[in-house]
């Protein structure tokens, strides 16, 4: 039986802990130690692994001998930060929670640490949905070619994190950043090609108005629409409100060419939907061909153990997975360094939009590996 594969955590709230939770099950890895500054979070987090040993710092989580990967799940705004500090003490294979960054001036940092990590995992849950999964996979063949892509999420607002970090835009980068990489990483992904211009119009109508921190009210946005031109000459959208989680599903993703439709629908997170109504929504993947027309919708259920695990429809298992089969292989990473910095510049391009009200265009991206 191989060796079980020992995580360090960097950062255990509500994110380091689902994915403490999801480590859990893969029944050849375990997290072995964590570093998290707030006493409540690390109590959590080591009651998810009972077997970690907590560090006081992450130096002092470098050095233990029995931590082969690592895992930040800090704040937006130390991502880089603490990349360079693991690059500089310890080159241990990372995965690293979204956004890769909240400021472009970062990127020559990044490309410094590129050559200096041998694994830079971007963690881009939603790729690793089931249902997202078997659209991208059957994408080209339902519609011969995508020329349309439309994302849109209505969900619930912001949580609350560990001292409301995530309530200003100068902390996770703005909303079309901190929420919405994943989808403009899957635009990237489903066209493969790379954007070329970006529209947006989008701001804050209702979410935290009301809330106060240090006398100062969250400027974090609950709603939006990005337009997106690609190289390709494929066009894609998204739509986000923040307001919206009496929805049925959470995630509706469709792609259009000349043959026809492909279309998914995810629920949200398990424990938000309402019991009274009764066991939450399946998954789904519909087609729907221009010839013979004529939708067919086929579920993708989701393993219970999964849902229960984390709020992100059981990606964040089958991303670990990967991510540890790569780090016994001495493999790639599925999602790169440079896909982790086209996913913030396209986020940053549309914050600019909406903010200046004008068309970005986007240069050639990163030299990252």
């Amino acid at each position: 039986m191989a060796r079980s594969i020992g995580y360090g955590i960097i950062g255990c709230g509500m994110m380091g802990q689902e994915h403490i939770r999801n480590i859990n099950l893969l029944g050849d890895a375990h997290v072995a130690a964590i570093y998290e500054p707030d006493a409540g979070m690390m109590a959590k987090a080591l009651a998810l692994a009972p077997l970690a040993k907590p560090a006081a710092s992450i130096a002092e989580l470098l050095a233990r001998p029995d931590i082969d990967c690592l895992l930040i799940a800090s704040p937006n705004f130390l991502h880089v930060e603490h990349l360079e500090q693991i690059a500089a003490t310890r080159p241990l294979p990372v995965i690293v929670e979204k956004p890769l960054f909240t400021d472009l001036g970062d990127a020559d940092k990044l490309a410094g640490i590129a050559g200096r990590l041998p694994l830079v995992w971007v963690a881009m849950e939603y790729r690793y949905m089931p249902p997202v999964a078997a659209l991208i996979a059957d994408a080209e063949s339902a519609t011969g070619g995508i020329r349309m892509l439309t994302i849109r999420e209505h969900r619930f607002p912001f949580l609350s994190k560990v001292g409301d970090w995530n309530r200003f835009n100068r902390n996770t980068g703005g909303t079309l950043v901190e929420k919405c990489c994943h989808f403009f990483d899957l635009m990237r992904l489903i066209l493969q090609s790379n954007p070329v211009r970006v529209m947006a119009s989008a701001g804050q109508a209702v979410n935290h108005l009301d809330e106060r921190y240090d006398g100062e009210t969250p400027d974090i946005w609950d709603h939006g629409y990005v337009l997106v031109d690609f190289a390709s000459g494929a066009r894609a959208m998204l739509e986000l409100c923040m307001f919206a989680e009496g929805s049925r599903y959470q995630e509706e993703i469709s792609a259009v060419g000349a043959n026809g439709k492909i279309e998914c629908r995810v629920p949200g997170p398990t424990r938000f939907w309402p019991a009274h109504l009764g066991a939450p929504p399946t998954p789904q993947v519909i087609v729907s061909p221009r010839n013979p027309p004529g939708p067919r919708a086929l579920d993708i259920p989701v393993e219970q153990a999964l849902l229960a695990a984390g709020d992100h429809n059981g990606s964040t298992f089958f991303q670990h997975r990967k991510f540890v089969d790569a780090v016994r292989a001495n493999g790639a990473a599925e999602v790169s360094l440079a896909d982790g910095w086209w996913a913030v510049a396209m986020g940053k391009a549309a914050q600019v939009s909406a903010q200046e009200g004008r068309v970005i265009t986007l240069d050639d991206g990163p030299r990252l590996r």
